[in-house]
């Protein structure tokens, strides 16, 4: 009887074992954040403003109809040219958050000031259907100081919001930038070698917050990419979503990944900000080694694009 019930405790471990192994090895799952329409005017050297937005939208459409989250800087768009590109969002069911209104960097900029521009912000974009009360920080900063971070999660708190984090940050803007300047200079030059950088990168950086998503959670998380509203997206957007397809990861829509019980998370660390769950890594003090900061910037990649040519 005794070697029966160890022979079934082992096979209880045994089973429980694998069903754990199970969850950490499941197939990541990646949505598609988009911040600002455009930081840098309205047209550039290939497509124009309504060119990029038709391009975006039919990427993320040719993809079985996938959702992606707008984060608007309502500046940008407070006009009627932005407005009617906002509404070419709703109508199709993207979900709509708030960027603030300025694109303020917090670190520098008064909690009462800042904490404004979140309220004119979010009257550009209330009035849309599928507008939800996230809220992304600019350049991802959220307060240098505790008392700052703390006064504006309590705002939010209080007008309801949730944090619209990023899993995966990336440096694809410091691309788009090189590429629109080349353009400039060469109206009809070949982008293949930008289009191979900039998955390259995004692929870079997804193993590496998945990894350290897997290692500080136990287990893959439901993912936020960020990238933005530029030329370099309206171009490889297709070919992006192709990459993680290819590789064995789930596109899903931005509104189901924000389910994530990762996004109810508010890491206790300074400087705040950065991807969430680069912020919960540095909370937990096990991985000094593997942390940058900023965890994303254009010095980490301008060594490589430049020996590249780019």
């Amino acid at each position: 009887m005794k070697l029966l019930s160890y022979f079934l405790l082992i096979c209880c471990l045994l089973s429980v074992s694998a069903s754990a192994q199970s969850v950490s090895n499941k197939s990541a799952e990646v949505s598609i954040t988009i911040d600002d329409i455009d930081l840098n005017g309205n047209d550039t050297p290939k497509l124009s403003l309504d060119e990029r937005n038709t391009a975006i939208l039919a990427a993320l459409r040719k993809h079985r109809e996938l959702k992606a989250a707008l984060f608007v800087c309502g500046m940008r768009v407070d006009n009627e040219q932005g407005k009617k590109h906002l509404l070419e969002w709703d109508k199709v069911g993207h979900l709509t958050a708030n960027h603030s209104y300025s694109h303020l960097f917090y670190p520098n900029t008064e909690f009462e000031k800042f904490s404004q521009d979140i309220i004119k912000g979010e009257a550009v974009i209330s009035g849309l259907k599928n507008f939800q009360k996230f809220f992304r920080f600019p350049y991802l900063k959220e307060g240098n100081t505790a008392e700052k971070r703390d006064k504006i999660r309590a705002f939010l708190n209080e007008r309801n919001y949730r944090m619209g984090y990023v899993t995966i940050d990336t440096s694809e803007w410091a691309i788009d930038a090189r590429l629109r300047k080349r353009l400039k200079d060469n109206p009809n030059g070949d982008l293949t070698a930008y289009r191979d950088f900039y998955l390259e990168h995004i692929w870079e950086r997804a193993q590496f917050y998945d990894q350290l998503a897997r290692k500080v959670t136990g287990k893959s998380v439901r993912h936020t990419l960020l990238i933005h509203h530029n030329l370099l997206t309206a171009l490889f957007l297709d070919d992006l979503l192709q990459m993680f397809e290819k590789k064995g990861w789930k596109l899903i829509n931005a509104e189901h990944a924000f389910k994530d019980p990762v996004f109810k998370k508010f890491p206790n660390v300074l400087p705040a900000g950065e991807s969430i769950i680069w912020s919960l890594a540095k909370e937990s003090g096990k991985f000094e080694n593997e942390l940058r900061y900023p965890a994303e910037d254009e010095r980490y990649e301008k060594e490589k694009m430049d020996k590249l040519g780019l």
